[in-house]
């Protein structure tokens, strides 16, 4: 019982007792997964599995190591021909990045669905900015692109699986290629990453696990998150799923005006290699 600490000192049973960690362990304690960790019956699956991993010289700034993380997760994901799901909190394709995606997604006849933050959820307002400017080119290509919900207005049946609680920002970085291929690790699809910080990740061959992310993208994350789309004008929209139908915002929910123009502005400024 994780409520049960009888050799613990008082103070630590202060803590023990405060609300925040009240709700903690009563979440701990209603998660299947740990559950069924406690219980030894959560099922494993083998996968051949490598790991990809930034040279420790990258962080020191002095010389370019030959072979970054994004060049070698690039040739171990391959090129996908049919399907690319990508699940980034912080998401800055950049000029290069967004025309890559435009040209897998329009030219090369891939699949592309993507979700990321909302601006109501991003606990980054300037990273959403590098993103935000992105949007429009990468919709005129035919990526399906969703947007993560502060607060999720309909609850799917395998809620928090990959997006984490129910009123929360997104962390999970994860790529799923043909449903075949999947990378798990601290790789997030922006200049920080692929530049300047020290990343790893596991590419896994598993094609069950693969599918689990596909399922996700058609039935768990449209209920949690903002389909973003153009308007026959050519203008973002955001729908939002509900139980009595679909809300179409014409605007970024859930922030203020000012908040908005903020974003827009920090747009504007030559910031993005620090994004």
């Amino acid at each position: 019982d994780l409520h049960s600490f009888p050799t613990r000192r008082s103070s630590d049973l202060h803590i023990v007792q405060q609300p925040a960690a009240v709700a903690y362990i009563d979440a701990l304690q209603s998660c299947p997964f740990v559950n069924d960790l406690l219980m030894g019956t959560v099922g494993y699956r083998w996968a051949d599995t490598r790991l990809v991993s930034d040279d420790p010289a990258k962080g020191l700034g002095r010389q370019r190591p030959r072979g970054t993380m994004l060049e070698r997760l690039l040739d171990t994901l391959k090129v996908p021909k049919r399907e690319l799901q990508l699940i980034s909190p912080y998401l800055v394709p950049t000029r290069a990045g967004e025309r890559a995606i435009a040209e897998l997604a329009c030219e090369g006849g891939v699949k592309v669905s993507i979700l990321t933050n909302a601006l109501e959820s991003t606990d980054v307002p300037f990273v959403h900015a590098g993103y935000a400017k992105r949007r429009r080119k990468m919709l005129k290509a035919g990526v399906v692109l969703y947007e993560l919900m502060r607060v999720a207005r309909v609850r799917s049946r395998r809620d928090r699986r990959l997006t984490g609680s129910s009123g929360s920002s997104l962390h999970a970085k994860t790529f799923s290629a043909d449903r075949a291929r999947v990378f798990v690790g601290s790789f997030n699809l922006d200049p920080r990453s692929a530049s300047l910080n020290t990343e790893m990740g596991l590419v896994i061959e598993s094609p069950a696990l693969a599918e689990q992310i596909a399922s996700a993208f058609a039935d768990d994350i449209p209920a949690r998150s903002y389909r973003v789309r153009l308007s026959e004008a050519g203008r973002l929209e955001w729908l939002e799923q509900r139980e009595n139908g679909v809300i179409v915002h014409k605007t970024e929910p859930g922030v203020t005006w000012w908040k908005r123009v903020a974003v827009r502005l920090l747009a504007l400024l030559p910031i993005e290699w620090l994004l």
